[in-house]
């Protein structure tokens, strides 16, 4: 199954993704059934990422050329939380793995993700090749998908963030070298590695990189980032965890000090030591402009 996963990506671009897993309590009371029900269909993580990239290219030649998900199935990836067992009987609301841990779900939220990314594409093109790349009809049909998931979920969080062509500094500001990770292989080639660490964490680090950034260097770009990432974390429950995604990029720059060298570049800043910060953003620039280029590469 990884094998098929390597093999659908081949000639698409990278996309890497942020996900928060919650526990099944955070979730509105009459989303639950439905969000443990696909939960239970998810036979393997491999099976559902070739899943939704099965269903991805079969939008892109469905007859019509309408390319939004219509939402008549969601799919939903499970984890477990590490470090955290549940004792005795399971929490009201809460599910328990057979080995007394509890689990966590990420819905995928498509009709969501792709309303958002829709707009921001628009937004950053407009005209006729707006029309072209995506006709108004096929934008005011999607609308009402998006309508009928607010008026039934009411006001959603949304937990999957993607990028294309990299992953954006601030992401790494979540997570420590030290953190869990799986590095997923097959065939000789890295598929993904994914990279996990509780919300709590996560919260405490981006705030702390958010403080010392402002400051520090109060007109870097990375601030406006870290600021809205901070606001994005803070919506969910607090028994969450925060999974990094690398997706086939892994294979390009893995080992990853990213997140290292994110953090001492923000202490260095900190700290008034501009040579050490502009060591830590050389490294980091090349290891991932290269890869940023490759989306402008024919």
């Amino acid at each position: 199954m990884t094998g098929n996963l390597y093999r659908g990506q081949a000639g698409l671009p990278f996309s890497s993704t942020l996900r928060v897993y919650e526990p099944l309590d955070a979730f509105p009371e009459d989303q639950r059934a439905a969000i443990k029900s696909a939960g239970e269909r998810a036979v393997s993580r491999a099976a559902v990422e070739n899943a939704e990239l099965q269903a991805s290219l079969g939008r892109i030649t469905r007859p019509g050329g309408d390319p939004f998900p219509t939402g008549r199935t969601d799919l939903v990836r499970v984890t477990r939380a590490p470090g955290v067992p549940v004792e005795g009987a399971a929490k009201e609301g809460e599910e328990e793995a057979a080995d007394g841990v509890a689990l966590l779900y990420c819905p995928s939220q498509l009709v969501l993700r792709a309303g958002l990314a829709a707009n921001a594409l628009i937004e950053g093109i407009h005209g006729p090749l707006a029309e072209l790349l995506i006709p108004e009809e096929q934008r005011d049909r999607h609308q009402e998908r998006i309508d009928q998931v607010n008026a039934r979920d009411g006001i959603t969080r949304v937990h999957t963030r993607a990028s294309t062509w990299g992953i954006p500094f601030s992401w790494f500001s979540l997570f420590l070298e030290s953190d869990p990770q799986d590095v997923v292989e097959a065939g000789g080639k890295i598929l993904t590695v994914r990279v996990w660490a509780p919300i709590s964490d996560a919260l405490d680090r981006v705030r702390y990189a958010v403080a010392n950034l402002a400051l520090a260097a109060p007109d870097l770009d990375m601030l406006d980032d870290l600021t809205q990432l901070t606001e994005w974390l803070e919506l969910f429950h607090a028994d969450s965890m925060v999974e990094l995604d690398y997706g086939a990029v892994a294979d390009k720059v893995y080992p990853d000090d990213s997140p290292m060298d994110v953090r001492l570049g923000i202490e260095c800043l900190a700290e008034g030591d501009m040579t050490g910060a502009a060591a830590a953003y050389r490294r980091l620039a090349s290891r991932w402009i290269p890869i940023r280029q490759l989306a402008r590469a024919s």
